[in-house]
């Protein structure tokens, strides 16, 4: 019996503006700033900065199909009118803030080969310190954290250099060198809490009024700052509310981690220049996207009167025909690159918007434990984009928030459901794990099956060897070599 079969096949071929486009959107700012200085110095039509006068149109009406690579357009073809506008600025320019308020390089350590404690002893050498100084620098190095602080009593400290390193010193030199500890790079490092973290990080900035007054608020009224009693502060201070905005403002521009750019311990330092920022103003988030990825390009206006020269000559010989077909070459290529930068920055905006408002209240708090679930579906379905362009956006570019510069992929995670039947992020887990583990006994570490069962009695019923493959993802070794003596 002979059977008939039909077959149909659906096949989407992307254009190669279409590509152009989205390795376009992949490009973080620095790298975004090379392909824009290429497309200078390759397309003379395309010009930076403001234009004069005669810009061209940043939208004009195609007289021409570009479907077929093949297809010959004559100069008689092109419609020179379209080309010519005397429009000064076009669309794309016109601008909201949703950019940053400057456009300065803000180049910040991010980790990426020397670890973070031998950045901070590497620093040390530069620094003047006798034996015993050196000693107790490079034991209060050892002290630092993860997160860049020295949590131990300076009474602690000043026992193990007695046990551990035979040095007999009082807390008052300890403190002494502590200063300068607290003098490295990244600034705030080596502090005891969060307050003398962000005033250390003030004191190193421009003394002007904002940060003076920022300085007084945490040294006096940290508490009322934290529950943000801002009446009590303006009354106190006898201060406007304006003042105080300003203060305030200081504060948040801080890093209440300056260790939260280094992880793990096998990682060198590179530069990395955020590409969106994110800030909490009166209680809600603003975010901007790095003013570096908003160029002003226009059309070369000696190009432009090119054009209308042609037009306005009686006979157009041979080589005026070649020279206008290869102005409209580049005039295309221009537009079309002007266009696309546009559309760059509106995909960038609004994905990354998206992710602000669906992570809120982490972004407001801070809190890993508050990170929902979130999946690049979650996103491409609500700005109705392909889940493709979303990848591009978040595992390229970096946003700087009040908690730190992170790569936006690392806000996405799977789902998971605790007792309760509730989805919970496994970030929030991984938090969690980390918190046990570092709270376990060092003498007895707890096993993957005892932390299965921790996890199990906090409402988190995961297996094993889910435990084991969070603690690997978190580059914390099994129990036996997590062992002190």
């Amino acid at each position: 019996m002979l059977k008939q079969h039909l077959q149909f096949k659906l096949s989407q071929k992307l254009s190669p503006q279409q590509i152009q486009l989205m390795k376009l959107i992949q490009l973080p700012t620095q790298a975004f700033e090379q392909r824009l200085k290429q497309e200078l110095e390759e397309n003379p039509a395309l010009e930076s900065g403001k234009a004069e006068s005669d810009v061209m149109d940043d939208v004009y009406e195609d007289t021409y199909d570009d479907s077929s690579d093949n297809e010959t357009i004559s100069a008689e073809d092109i419609n020179i009118d379209d080309y010519l506008s005397d429009d000064e600025i076009p669309d794309y320019r016109t601008r909201t803030n949703n950019y940053s308020a400057d456009d300065e390089e803000k180049s910040i350590p991010y980790a990426a080969g020397t670890s973070f404690n031998q950045h901070l002893i590497n620093q040390l050498n530069t620094v003047y310190l006798d034996d015993e100084e050196w000693a107790i620098a490079e034991f209060l190095v050892g002290s630092v954290d993860e997160s860049g602080y020295i949590r131990r009593p300076i009474a602690d400290i000043m026992d193990d250099l007695a046990f551990t390193q035979n040095i007999y010193v009082d807390e008052k030199k300890i403190q002494s060198v502590l200063k300068v500890v607290q003098e490295l790079d990244p600034p705030g490092v080596a502090a005891r809490s969060l307050d003398e973290c962000l005033i250390i990080q003030l004191k190193r900035k421009e003394q002007k009024p904002s940060v003076e007054l920022a300085i007084n608020i945490l040294e006096k009224s940290f508490d009322q700052f934290t529950k943000k009693h801002y009446a009590k502060l303006i009354q106190k201070y006898h201060i406007s509310e304006e003042e105080l905005k300003a203060a305030i403002s200081e504060i948040e521009r801080l890093n209440p981690k300056p260790g939260g750019s280094y992880s793990g311990n096998t990682r060198m330092i590179e530069h990395i220049v955020p590409d969106f920022s994110i800030r909490i103003v009166d209680g809600e988030l603003e975010l901007s996207l790095n003013g570096r990825n908003a160029p002003e390009l226009h059309v070369s206006k000696e190009y432009n009167n090119m054009l209308q020269g042609y037009k306005d000559s009686k006979e157009k010989s041979k080589s005026q025909k070649d020279t206008v077909l290869f102005i409209k070459q580049k005039l295309d290529a221009a537009k079309w690159f002007i266009d696309a930068i546009k559309q760059r920055q509106q995909t960038l905006f609004v994905t990354m918007s998206t992710i602000m408002n669906y992570q809120k209240e982490y972004f407001l708090t801070g809190d890993e434990r508050k990170l929902r679930p979130m999946i690049l579906k979650d996103i491409a379905d609500q700005i109705d984009m392909d889940v493709s362009t979303v990848s591009r956006v978040a595992n390229s570019k970096y946003v700087d928030t009040p908690y730190g510069t992170k790569l936006i992929k690392d806000y996405f995670s799977e789902a998971m459901k605790n007792e309760q039947g509730e989805d919970v992020s496994t970030k929030e887990i991984k938090k969690i794990l980390e918190t046990v583990i570092g709270d376990e006994e060092k003498k007895k570490p707890l096993t993957d099956d005892k932390l299965a069962k921790i996890l199990k009695e906090r409402g988190y019923p995961i297996a094993r060897r889910t435990v084991a493959k969070y603690r690997e993802q978190l580059g914390i070794p099994v129990a036996r070599l997590r062992k002190e003596i």
